[in-house]
Formats: structure tokens, sequence, C-alpha cells
């Protein structure tokens, strides 16, 4: 592409480039920005708002006192929890006692002693009791838990059944709400796409192209990433239907330009050589001639090989014919041999074969017109 171009020209049409992709960047993000913003001109919407409110608010109320006891009786339960840990060791501590001391009572077997062994049992029958009741105390904390728990359930159930009441309501505003967003987001794109190829159409041959192709690249990132997948449930959808009849117009738009530019290249073949000469500019037929095509008709140029087979080069690489052509070996060609144009010549001045389109001979620097009047 680059190789019959000047360096700066090359230079400057990477520049070019390097510029429309960081104008497209910074657009694209200015552009994500304001659709960003765009949702927060709406309020937010949730199916409360669409729910009965008094039966919505009564229910809440029953669900928060509930709620309450239930942080009240779990207080109480490691309340009750703690005493019961408590007499159970004071019941183990007074058990370990009683049976040191009778162990040491039947060792010395004193009857006098036996009013004490009373008198201890009844203090760890004492201790039992307490502990049978730190018991019940649990017990009943734990059957108000779960009557409050079952209660909350129940009361969850009832919210519930309100706010599924307003589920159709509250799903027709929120299709409204993402339409009218949608709307937003299409006011705000598809007129950059209408400019992008309106651009594309008329632009493409100003000066300031750089930028506005830079331009079609974020018009043609905000429709297909900012529009497309805000769209409610079938942005999928859009974004392949509209990739299918963008393909398809512009598809009828290539066929078309081949079909013109086919008649206009049986146009000039018809003219003769001095005519297409004249038609042709000087660095388009150099970057052909780089590229080993024809700039009269754009076939790739046809040399001869070193045992006279034709040799069809184009711009990767010389592939011999299987045929030999019936030409003198080592024969060069100076036309092309579909169009007769003439490629090479010889310079007047040094006799030097070059190309037929240099303005001065590579070998002796002579110009060519200055060669043709001294001839």
């Amino acid at each position: 592409m680059f190789k019959s171009l000047r360096v700066p020209e090359k230079l400057f049409t990477v520049v070019m480039w390097l510029v429309s992709f960081a104008f497209a960047g910074f657009l694209t993000g200015l552009g994500n920005k304001v659709v960003g913003d765009i949702p927060k001109v709406e309020d937010n919407l949730n199916i409360e708002q669409f729910a009965d409110p008094a039966a919505l608010k009564a229910a809440k109320a029953a669900l928060a006192a509930s709620d309450k006891a239930l942080a009240e009786q779990d207080n109480r339960l490691a309340q009750v929890n703690q005493a019961l840990k408590a007499s159970r060791n004071a019941y183990g501590s007074a058990r370990e006692a009683y049976d040191n001391w009778i162990a040491t009572r039947t060792a010395t077997t004193d009857p006098a002693q036996d009013p004490e062994v009373i008198k201890r049992t009844r203090g760890l029958d004492a201790l039992k009791e307490a502990e049978r009741k730190s018991e019940m105390a649990v017990e009943q904390v734990e059957q108000d838990r779960l009557n409050t728990s079952q209660l909350m359930e129940k009361q969850r159930r009832a919210q519930d059944d309100i706010t599924n009441a307003a589920e159709g309501s509250y799903r027709a505003a929120l299709f409204k709400q993402e339409m009218r967003v949608f709307g937003f987001r299409l006011a705000l794109t598809l007129p950059l796409l209408a400019i992008a190829i309106w651009l594309v159409a008329r632009k493409r041959k100003s000066d300031y192209w750089p930028l506005m192709r830079g331009f079609v690249l974020f018009a043609l990132f905000a429709f297909f990433f900012e529009l497309v997948p805000y769209m409610p449930s079938y942005g999928g959808y859009v974004r392949y239907v509209v990739g299918v009849l963008l393909t398809a117009v512009g598809g009828h738009y290539v066929i078309k330009a081949m079909r013109v530019y086919l008649a206009k290249r049986q146009q000039v073949e018809a003219l003769s050589e001095v005519q297409r000469r004249q038609s042709l500019g000087y660095e388009e037929s150099l970057k052909k001639m780089a590229a080993n095509v024809c700039p009269g008709c754009e076939r790739a140029i046809v040399t001869m090989g070193a045992s006279g087979a034709i040799v069809v080069t184009t711009a990767n690489a010389a592939t011999p014919a299987p045929t030999p052509a019936p030409l003198t070996a080592n024969m060069a060609s100076n036309f092309c041999v579909h169009c007769s144009m003439k490629l090479f010549d010889q310079c007047r001045q040094c006799s030097t074969r070059k190309n037929a389109f240099f303005h001065y001979c590579p070998s002796c620097g002579t110009g060519a017109a200055a060669a043709a009047a001294s001839a």
C-alpha cells in the first residue's frame, strides 16, 4: 500500500489513522458518559410503589413488631441459657463434694454424721430443682421464639402476596420507563449514525477525512454497543437485523460500484494508448507499477522468464505458467499484453531501460521531457 509513497506521505498516513482512532476514542468516552447518565432522568421504580399502600404498611408494621419480639426473645434465650449453665455447674460441684464426703463417711462409719448426710442430700436436691427450673425456662423461651418465627413467616407470605398483586402494574411501568430511556438513546445515536453515513458517502475525499473517519468509527460504536444492548429484551435481535440490513445495502452498492467500474474500464480500454496515459495520475501509476499491476487495465503484468516461459508477476511471487509462450527467450516485455499500454522504455540519453512513467532516468537523471525534446 505504501510502497511507492514518499517517506513523509507514509508517516502522514499513519499519523492520520492514529488521529482517527484517538478522535474516535475521545468521542466514545464522552458518549459513554452521556449515555450512562441518561437513565438518571427517570426515577427508580420498585414494585412496592404499585402495591396497596394501607395493606402493605400494616403488613410491614406487623412484621417489624414480630422481628422486634424475636430479637428480645433471642436476648432472653441467651440469659436463660447462661442461668442454666450456672445451675448445672453448681449442681456438678456440689455433687462432686457430696460424693467425696460420702466416701469419707463410709470409711469412718461414724453414726453421728447421719444428720449431715440428710442435710447434704437435701442441698443436692435443691440444686437439682434449680437446674430443672432453668431448663424449663430455656424450653419456654425456645417455644416462644419458635412461635414468633412461624408468625413472621406467615407475615412475610402475606406481604409477598400484596407485592405480587402489584407485579403486573410494576412490569408495565418498568417497560414504559425502559422505552423512554431507549428513546432518549435512540434520539442521541440515530442522528450520529445518519451523519456518519453522509460523511462516508460525500466527504471521503475531504482534507479533514481523518477526523470524519474517527467520527464514523464513534457513531458505529455508539449505535451497536451503546444503543442496541439497552433495548428491552430484544436488543440482540435488533443488532443482527440492523447488521443484515447494513450488509445488504453495502453489498448492493458495492456490486453497483463494481458494475460502474467495469463499464468505465471498458470505455477507458477503448481509448488510444496516448489518451489513456494522459488520464493516469503520476503517483497512482507508480503505485500500480510497484504492485506489478498495469496502470492502464489494472491486470497483472506479464513478463518473460529466462526460458521463454510466460511469468505472471504479482505483488507476492512470480509463478511460471506451465506452457511456454512462442516468443524469443530472455525477451523484455515493455508493453502490457492485455491493453498494449507501454510500461517500460529506454532513456534517450543513456539508453537505460526504465519505467515508462518515471519523470527522470534512474541512471543518468535526464528528464523524460528534456530527453524527448533533445531527440
